[in-house]
């Protein structure tokens, strides 16, 4: 099996024999803005290898703009699986995301010895690499229940019965993301079990080794990308694009950062230049809270997105 690297004389391709025991899923993460895509797709053309998104919200094709979906060019330079795959109108989440990926890994695998799996949305990772406990399918029913109630009485209803159901989950989730706790609302009411009862956190075995490394910047620079990428993005119509589904404003795929905000402004709430910051804003927390989760994970390598030798060294040494 051959693969590429980079010489460090004169950046071009050169061509080392490695031996392969076990295939290897190779995980691309960190925090959003950070320059995951660039990254990836230049490792990739070196290993000869399909990319698999972690990404939650790049799955959906009609969001392309704010989601920083790879684009066409981008996407004809390396074979891309779960890349607008569903439609925002799809009920779509971790739990069957493991199964399809899962499934999909063992394909590939039978072609490739090395699949990369890149993103940064956190759960998605984990269904990979760890597994999900099995939580059960919601109902229609409870699931209109709880949206209801979210609807009518906002989220600090929502939050203090979670507290009041499932007081362990309650310290543990992200208290401003409405979706998580409206899920382990629903569970709490279909199983008669707090959420966190049902959460094993036991790591299922997979048929292949991973090598996870992890990207970051100094928090400046990273916030600073984060901001020029929002202005980039409605540049590029952004708003133009969240107008298009305003009418579906009350789906979960579009209650995400640099959708809803700009939804507040499209309901009168908020003027454009308050809710373009406030996306600004929100990415930044989102960032934040990412690393608050992959700094728990000791398995991950830390690099420099420009580290780009570095990062071949380790994977070639791994590989051998």
């Amino acid at each position: 099996m051959f693969l590429h690297t980079l010489t460090k004389s004169d950046s071009q391709f050169s061509t080392v024999d490695c031996q392969y025991q076990r295939p290897t899923l190779l995980v691309i993460l960190g925090p959003t803005g950070v320059g995951k895509t660039s990254v990836s797709l230049q490792l990739a053309e070196c290993l000869d290898c399909p990319i698999v998104s972690a990404d939650s919200r790049q799955f959906y094709r009609e969001l392309k703009i704010g989601t920083a979906a790879p684009t066409e060019k981008q996407l004809e330079r390396v074979k891309h699986y779960f890349i607008g795959s569903h439609s925002i109108f799809d009920e779509y989440n971790a739990g069957q995301y493991e199964q399809e990926a899962i499934q999909l890994l063992d394909e590939l695998f039978d072609k490739h010895k090395v699949v990369m799996l890149v993103g940064g949305s956190m759960m998605y990772i984990d269904a990979v690499c760890n597994g999900m406990d099995e939580i059960p399918t919601v109902d229609t029913q409870t699931r209109a229940f709880w949206q209801k109630q979210f609807a009518d009485f906002g989220l600090e209803f929502i939050q203090n019965e979670l507290k009041r159901l499932d007081p362990t989950h309650f310290e543990e989730v992200d208290l401003q993301n409405p979706k998580r706790i409206i899920h382990a609302l629903e569970i709490c009411s279909m199983t008669r079990k707090p959420y966190s009862d049902l959460r094993t956190g036991q790591r299922k075995l997979r048929n292949f080794n991973i090598l996870k490394i992890g990207l970051n910047r100094p928090r400046p620079e990273l916030y600073d990308r984060i901001n020029q990428r929002v202005d980039e993005m409605m540049a590029e119509g952004l708003l133009e694009e969240a107008a298009r589904f305003y009418e579906y404003r009350h789906l979960n795929t579009l209650n995400t950062v640099g959708y809803k905000e700009l939804y507040e402004f499209m309901d009168g709430s908020w003027t454009l230049d308050f809710a373009v910051n406030m996306i600004k804003q929100d990415s930044r927390r989102y960032a934040k809270r990412q690393m608050t989760w992959f700094n728990r994970d000791k398995e991950i390598m830390w690099f420099q997105p420009e580290e780009l030798e570095s990062e071949l060294e380790l994977i070639t040494q791994t590989l051998r």
